[in-house]
Order: C-alpha cells, then structure tokens, then sequence
C-alpha cells in the first residue's frame, strides 16, 4: 500500500502539474502559447493524463477518485501484476480503506502539482488579468453558471470517462495510457464545454486548494460556492459508471 500511496501522489502531481501548466500558457498574459485555443488545451490534458499514467504505474495509476470509485464499485482489483503466461503475482483488492489511501495521495499529488505549476509561471500570474482567469489555471468553472445542470455535465462527462476505462480491461489493446489520453481528448471536445471537464475530484479540488493559499498577485477568491460540483458530479459519475461497467463489461 504504502508502494501504491507514493505512486498515486508522483503520478496525480504529474497529470496537474502538465495539465494546469497547459491551461496557464493558454490563458495568462504573454506566455508563448497564449490564447492556443480549446483544442490545445484538450490536447495538454489528454498528454498530462498520458504521462501520470506511467508514473504512477505501481499503483494502477487511478489518478483520479472517480476511477477508484468505479473499480470499488465493478468490484475489481486497484491494481494487479500478470507474470508470465498470464497468472497474477500481485494484486490490491477495492476496499473500503484501500480507498481511502488512494483518495488522499489523489489529493496530495494534485495540491503538489498545482504549486508547481504555479511556481513554473509566477512571473505570468504577476501580470494584470481577471482574477477568474487566475482561478481557471487551478480549477474548473461553468460557462452558464445552473449548479444542478453543471452538475448533471460532471456526471455524464465523468460517466464516460471511467465507463470507457473500465472497458479498456477486457478488450486486447495494445495502446495502453495513449488510449486513456485519446478518451480525455475526446471527452474535452465533445463534453468540456459547460464545464471545463473536470471529471476528476482531487484535479479540482486540490488545486482549488493551493489557490487558496498561495501567495498570487490579484487572485480574488476560489468560488467555493462550485466547489461541490465538480467533486460530487464526477463521484456520482463514476460510481454509476461501476455500476454499469459489472453488468455490462465483467
């Protein structure tokens, strides 16, 4: 577990790390890749989550409560090790604690790589801009601000998100995080636009947190008012996602 713990954190601090830092080039003032547009940014996200993935390797790169809520709930293992000819030689199985440890390296990792984030661009979030556009480096927000629709979106979104991984398990691939990456690309360009696609509570809440209490120029507040959506619409996304998934896939 304590394997397991690390690796949620290294590869959670990675995925944030590159996905905050592609939203701040496209955003914050006078940075190379300003106004990149959407797709960029939906690109970014999708290579972040390619690149957690690998890091967090040791531990089933959930990276994400949502996914953990979906295995717990599909009853499979949080992470399990094939030796030769297919036979398991290590597995950890959904429980109740396990759970627990995974939802608290999520949320450390994503903290930590929020601050780095921030730290890569502080002289950019020096600059004069919105304070909303400062908050959107750390964390999502709605489009058209209805919290009962933002977070039917956050569901949905989060539903297809896990379903699909789920799905990845049973079916030979040889494609392995580069198609979680493609699915996060997806899911930006089609469901991301209400919302911004959080579909990840610890992404979200994490680094709602470290804009809390960093130390940036001009930031005015965390709207903690959302705060709720964003973390309880992906919950309930993936955890009706397992639901399906032990119908459907196993």
């Amino acid at each position: 577990m304590s394997h397991a713990f690390v690796s949620e954190i290294l590869g959670t601090a990675m995925l944030i790390l590159l996905g905050a830092g592609v939203v701040a080039n496209v955003i914050l003032p006078k940075t190379k890749g300003f106004g990149g547009g959407w797709l960029l940014i939906n690109f970014g996200w999708g290579l972040a989550v390619f690149a957690g993935v690998y890091v967090a390797f040791k531990s089933g790169a959930h990276l994400n409560p949502a996914v953990t809520v979906g295995l717990w709930t599909a009853d499979q293992p949080f992470y399990s090790v094939t030796g030769p000819g297919g036979a398991v030689t290590a597995s950890l199985l959904p429980t109740f604690g396990n759970a627990m440890w995974y939802f608290l390296a999520q949320l450390i990792g994503a903290f930590i790589g929020a601050v780095i984030a921030f730290l890569a661009y502080k002289k950019h979030f020096d600059e004069e801009a919105e304070p909303g556009i400062k908050l959107a480096v750390f964390s999502t927000g709605p489009e058209l601000r209805s919290y009962a629709w933002n977070f039917i979106t956050e569901v949905i979104a989060t539903f297809v998100l896990v379903f699909v991984i789920l799905c990845f398990g049973p079916t030979p691939s040889g494609l392995g995080p580069l198609a979680v990456a493609f699915l996060v690309v997806g899911i930006g360009a089609s469901l991301g636009g209400p919302t911004g696609y959080a579909i990840n509570p610890a992404r979200d809440l994490g680094p709602r947190i470290a804009h809390a209490v960093l130390p940036i120029r001009g930031k005015g507040g965390s709207d903690w008012g959302y705060s709720w959506v964003p973390v309880l619409g992906p919950l309930v996304g993936g955890l009706l996602a397992g639901l399906a998934a032990s119908a459907y896939v196993f």
